[in-house]
């Protein structure tokens, strides 16, 4: 069964979460076109606008990813994809990345999104989240810092790599507020509904 996950923030929805869909791909291009040059680059590593095949990747239209959406009044406000993989030890590993409108930023999507992923990851059994982060984007590395202080995180000459282990991935619920580091943001609530 699949979910929708509403965010909340001051009790008022600001976005419906959803899987993301073939139908989607054309609103997700209006969606990733409309992101600043520099929120593209921080997703990106680059001022990407994707192309027909990378849309579809990102849509999860290939079955090698999870995408799912962030949808305001019909919508694209925010997307997010996790990729996994099994590593030669057998550790199953997914490889996360979010984005949210430029306008949307600050209202909790962003986690929301996240929160999503990670619990479709820890259904499929992962154990192992990880992700690559811009060191100037300090608005994500506060994000999973504040989630999860005990990320592994490793510095290079291009980016920030975290990799945070998940516990009783296949049967544990996604981090809740209560599981964060430092005193919880009331402002931001998080509502599952099935669908």
């Amino acid at each position: 069964m699949k979910r929708t996950q509403i965010a909340l923030v001051d009790g008022h929805a600001t976005a419906a979460i959803r899987p993301s869909r073939e139908a989607d791909l054309a609103a997700l291009g209006d969606f990733f076109a409309g992101l600043s040059e520099r929120t593209r680059y921080l997703r990106f590593f680059g001022p990407v606008t994707p192309g027909p095949a990378l849309l579809r990747s990102l849509a999860g239209c290939a079955g090698t990813a999870d995408a799912v959406i962030a949808v305001r009044d019909g919508l694209i406000v925010g997307h997010a994809m996790a990729a996994d993989r099994i590593d030669s030890p057998g550790t199953r590993i997914t490889d996360i990345g979010v984005v949210v409108a430029d306008d949307w930023q600050g209202r909790g999507i962003g986690s929301a999104l996240m929160r999503s992923v990670i619990t479709g990851a820890r259904t499929r059994g992962v154990t192992l989240l990880e992700m690559d982060v811009l060191g100037h984007n300090r608005q994500v590395l506060n994000m999973i810092t504040s989630h999860w202080p005990a990320a592994r995180i490793e510095q290079s000459r291009d980016c920030i790599s975290i990799r945070i282990h998940l516990p009783g991935a296949s049967s544990s619920p996604a981090p809740s507020s209560s599981d964060r580091s430092g005193p919880a943001r009331p402002q931001e609530r998080y509502l599952q509904q099935a669908c």
